[in-house]
């Protein structure tokens, strides 16, 4: 791994810590995790940039696979293992430890730190971040909506529904389809372990995320129903 990437992270992990405390001074009455999803919405919309930014050709977003990556892709990759470490830590500070999202961040972590040790698979390995992140600002849109006070609202359920189909479509037809040629390819085991296990984790959050939205509808139906029959 360059230098220039190593310090490349380091200033990331500072740099994310930074805006974090900026955030919590700024909105001193929000809650810890809503300062948090405000330095992670920044983030999904940086990393979707500079994951697009570093794809080489768009006629094929994949190509080359299983090749050498580029400056561009190792700069795109180590700006969001930055993000990760320093979520890591915010995760293991806040009030309800999330076993799932932080197997997620250590799969994820692992992966990137793999793909920019082995300066391989640049590719694929955006194509992940883009997958992986392009949902991130809706889920987080949802949460700050309810501290807003728009819990159980119009405006709220689209949220849910918008992140739910974007999710979806990233994880569960996009995903499988980059797992199954990162697999396929020339790539090292760690690279093909992590991209099995990050499916993995996107098919049992796709699990939730489906029951939340049954349990939504099913519930706003009921309420809609009730006043008819008074």
């Amino acid at each position: 791994m360059d230098d220039s990437i190593i310090n490349l992270i380091v200033f990331g992990v500072v740099s994310w810590t930074t805006l974090f405390l900026l955030t919590r001074k700024l909105f001193t009455n929000r809650s810890f995790d809503f300062c948090n999803r405000l330095v992670s919405t920044v983030h999904a919309i940086l990393a979707v940039s500079l994951a697009s930014i570093s794809v080489q050709d768009w006629s094929c977003p994949l190509c080359p696979l299983a090749s050498r990556s580029s400056h561009k892709q190792m700069k795109a990759l180590a700006v969001t293992v930055a993000y990760l470490i320093y979520d890591f830590v915010c995760c293991l500070f806040d009030k309800q430890v999330k076993i799932d999202n932080l197997i997620h961040h250590l799969v994820s972590t692992v992966g990137l730190v793999a793909g920019l040790a082995y300066e391989w698979c640049g590719s694929e390995m955006v194509a992940a971040l883009w997958l992986t992140e392009i949902s991130s600002p809706f889920l987080h849109l949802r949460e700050i909506l309810k501290e807003l006070g728009y819990k159980n609202t119009d405006i709220n359920l689209a949220a849910d529904v918008l992140f739910a189909v974007i999710f979806s479509c990233a994880r569960m037809i996009g995903g499988p389809y980059l797992t199954y040629v990162t697999l396929t390819a020339d790539n090292p085991v760690l690279i093909k372990g992590m991209a099995l296990g990050l499916q993995l984790v996107s098919a049992f959050w796709f699990y939730k995320i489906a029951r939340m939205i049954m349990y939504k509808f099913s519930r706003r139906t009921k309420v809609n129903i009730a006043p008819s029959k008074m």
